[in-house]
């Protein structure tokens, strides 16, 4: 039999072209590659996916209701340019925070859990300690505060800067719905991709949300405006 006869490697649609030569080190990467990508655990991605979307799409839809619920009873740009760099600020600094003092609830459970574990195997216990703490991937506080703050803040400059150039009050609010709306299938596209989730599911999922939220805000400010305030 001729051993160096080529073969095919057939995976996910890719054909990979396999000859059995002891130095070829370039088709043993590209079949190592191809077969690393089938193997992702796209579970492993769920909790810095949910961070980065929590704080983008929280950015992004409370900032708009809330320059939405402004708009609804005040027509000047200033206000609802006010309004929402008002709430990217305090949205921004809630959210680093919240997800600050919540990661670091989390690392102190981890770490007290490894200590007991430890403790429980064995005497002296500082440098299994050391090495248990290296094996896992304990959260970092830091990282995820700052994470929670840029997302939110990214999410928070599509309305900001849909609305800051325009001044007629009808066109402004349709761009701003428009520029929101867009924004919201992107970040569901993009949470498909990287989850390899549905697509549509989760682009109907980000614009009904997202819509819902500043209908129910410009809405009921309109109304409390029409009731209450006059």
């Amino acid at each position: 039999m001729d051993t160096t006869a080529p073969c095919s490697l057939v995976s996910h649609n890719h054909v990979v072209a396999v000859i059995p030569s002891p130095g070829n080190e370039m088709v043993e990467k590209q079949i190592q590659v191809t077969e690393d990508h089938n193997n992702i655990d796209y579970s492993q991605r769920a909790q810095w996916i949910r961070a980065a979307v929590l704080g983008a799409n929280d950015g992004l839809v409370s900032v708009s209701s809330l320059m939405m619920g402004v708009g609804a009873v005040k027509r000047d740009v200033k206000a609802m340019l006010l309004a929402g760099f008002a709430g990217l600020v305090a949205g921004a600094c809630g959210m680093a925070i919240g997800e600050f003092v919540s990661v670091a609830t989390q690392y102190e459970v981890e770490v007290c859990q490894m200590k007991r574990e430890v403790n429980m195997m064995s005497v002296g216990g500082e440098k299994e300690l050391e090495m248990e703490m290296e094996k896992r991937t304990l959260p970092s506080p830091l990282h995820a505060a700052l994470a929670s703050a840029l997302a939110f803040s990214i999410g928070a400059l599509v309305p900001l800067l849909s609305a800051a150039f325009l001044t007629d009050y009808n066109i402004r609010l349709i761009v701003t719905v428009a520029m929101v709306s867009l924004a919201l299938l992107v970040f569901g596209s993009v949470v498909a991709q990287l989850g390899k989730t549905p697509t549509v599911r989760s682009c109907l999922r980000f614009l009904l949300g997202g819509w819902l939220a500043m209908l129910i805000t410009f809405g009921l400010t309109k109304l409390l405006c029409a009731s209450a305030l006059e």
